[in-house]
């Protein structure tokens, strides 16, 4: 069987608000149909939870005209370290992690998020075009990460009974 297309992601997002309200908002993948567009719905999976947190399915869609079915089940979870980890099974299959630091910015003490991925393409649609658009799935999952920090940044500077 040939080898399936792996992809590695990285994302940096600089916030304005402090670490653990950061936090608090990303261990919830509940939510994040709130505020970040792609993600088009999660659902939660009663009674499969992971070694160290709860499990969930997702829809996930960029720009591109295919939705990405994906089960999450938690990893670790370590709100002290400020770390958040998930096993990916699906459409695409391996690990997602946020890492949650302190950072001072010129507005000030706030929040510097690190989203760390590594995937293989199990999907057959996007497996075939996996190689020849490799530059549109990476533009395509930029995009997504942009509008992910676009919209918590909102959700974040909205009034406190919002969040």
């Amino acid at each position: 069987m040939p080898r399936r297309p792996h992809y590695r992601f990285r994302s940096v997002w600089d916030l304005d608000a402090p670490p653990a309200r950061v936090y608090a908002l990303l261990e919830d993948p509940g939510r994040y149909p709130a505020w970040w567009p792609q993600v088009r719905e999660v659902r939660p999976l009663e009674g499969r939870d992971g070694p160290d947190g709860r499990a969930a399915t997702a829809l996930i869609r960029s720009v591109l005209p295919y939705g990405i079915h994906v089960t999450l089940t938690g990893l670790l979870r370590d709100p002290a370290r400020g770390v958040l980890e998930v096993a990916l099974r699906g459409d695409i299959e391996g690990w997602a992690r946020w890492t949650v630091r302190a950072r001072r910015g010129p507005a000030g003490p706030g929040t510097r998020a690190l989203y760390e991925q590594e995937v293989e393409v199990r999907a057959e649609p996007l497996r075939r075009m996996s190689l020849p658009a490799r530059p549109l799935l990476r533009l395509n999952h930029a995009l997504m990460m942009r509008a992910g920090r676009r919209g918590l940044s909102a959700l974040l500077a909205a009034p406190r009974e919002a969040v």
